[in-house]
């Protein structure tokens, strides 16, 4: 992706959609023209950074030919500065790179399921789910609520929308079993408690990609959504639940009072599920897929999360480890996310599937 002498496809298509959209008539299909301004807006916030990155090289490079052969010295702290802001902007760049799957740029769809652990485990979901909600918020990402099932301490499960440019490229590691070790404020013995969560990623699947759903193959169950009570719970039937019979796949929105809203919610959630089904089929190998099938409990988690009797986080894939756990909880998770795109793009190189 990085511009440099040469041919350059990406500065190419990039001209050819900006005259594109000053064509006469051009916002006359309205569908269309946003679809072309999205991938002029998708190319040039990957390509124009690279561009910024190599001509910011070039000119310290000749700047620092000009000082040493003028033999001045007292620029030399300047270029030293200017050279570690280009190599923490070219790192940052570089993770984009490592996002260049068909969805990585799209939003994503994240579920949080509740493990071994009862009431613990449920508090622990309604923990790891906070901390992704802040995660999300620091970045200015857009979240909404879908479907929640709630339970004695916490969350028994709950599904969330998250919108913003490469969400679902930079969470997509999270999927798997996370564990938790700690002294459960439920124990009247106070005694260490080990409870399990699972976080399932799943991408916003646009116009750009086909998934094929035949009617006959939608099993569509309608219901009362639940609630804590009020004049905010529906009277109706509104809450909409897809069991995609071929697969087994079943995804429900209650979020919305209208049941035309949660059905096409649901109809979306739906469709990312079998997008990462279905990718899974044709390569015959997909490690989000298989930590599905796994049991939420001891021996599969990706992640642990201990409170006591020290206070550590580590990532079982990368061997990252992190001694702030509050920071964590409130959503600093940076450190795991960029480690994994690192580890996974490493890993995808080997063995030729990168990109």
């Amino acid at each position: 992706m990085k511009p440099g002498g040469g041919f350059d496809p990406f500065g190419l298509r990039i001209a050819e959609l900006e005259e594109k959209t000053g064509e006469a008539g051009f916002w006359n299909d309205a569908a269309a023209a946003e679809k072309t301004m999205s991938e002029l807006k998708g190319l040039k916030n990957r390509y124009e950074p690279w561009k910024e990155l190599c001509v910011e090289v070039d000119d310290l490079e000749i700047l620092h030919q000009l000082a040493t052969e003028a033999g001045d010295e007292g620029e030399s702290a300047g270029i030293e500065s200017s050279l570690k802001d280009i190599c923490a902007r070219y790192e940052q760049q570089n993770l984009f790179e490592m996002m260049s799957g068909e969805v990585d740029k799209n939003g994503c769809f994240l579920t949080v399921h509740s493990g071994a652990g009862g009431t613990e485990a449920c508090d622990w979901s309604q923990m790891l789910y906070r901390m992704y909600l802040r995660w999300a918020e620091r970045r200015g990402f857009s979240i909404e609520e879908l479907d929640r099932l709630e339970a004695e301490g916490g969350i028994k499960s709950v599904t969330c929308k998250i919108e913003g440019d490469y969400a679902y490229g930079w969470l997509k590691g999270e999927s798997g079993v996370h564990r938790l070790v700690r002294i459960s404020p439920f124990d009247a013995n106070a005694r260490r408690h080990t409870s399990f969560a699972s976080v399932y990623l799943f991408p916003i699947i646009d116009d750009t990609v086909e998934v094929d759903i035949r009617p006959e193959d939608l099993r569509v169950d309608t219901y009362r959504s639940g609630g804590a009570g009020g004049q905010h719970v529906n009277k109706t039937d509104s809450a909409v639940r897809f069991t995609h019979l071929p697969t087994g796949i079943v995804v429900a929105c209650q979020n919305e009072r209208s049941q035309i809203k949660n059905r096409s919610i649901a109809m979306s959630m739906l469709k990312a599920r079998l997008y990462e089904h279905y990718r899974q089929e044709k390569e015959k190998e997909n490690e989000r897929f298989h930590q599905e099938k796994k049991d939420i409990s001891w021996g599969n988690q990706i992640r642990s999360y201990v409170f006591q009797p020290y206070t550590l986080v580590k990532d079982y894939r990368t061997k990252t480890e992190f001694g702030n756990i509050q920071a964590v909880m409130d959503g600093d998770i940076d450190l795991f996310i960029e480690d994994y795109l690192k580890f996974s793009w490493s890993q995808n190189t080997q063995t030729g599937k990168a990109g």
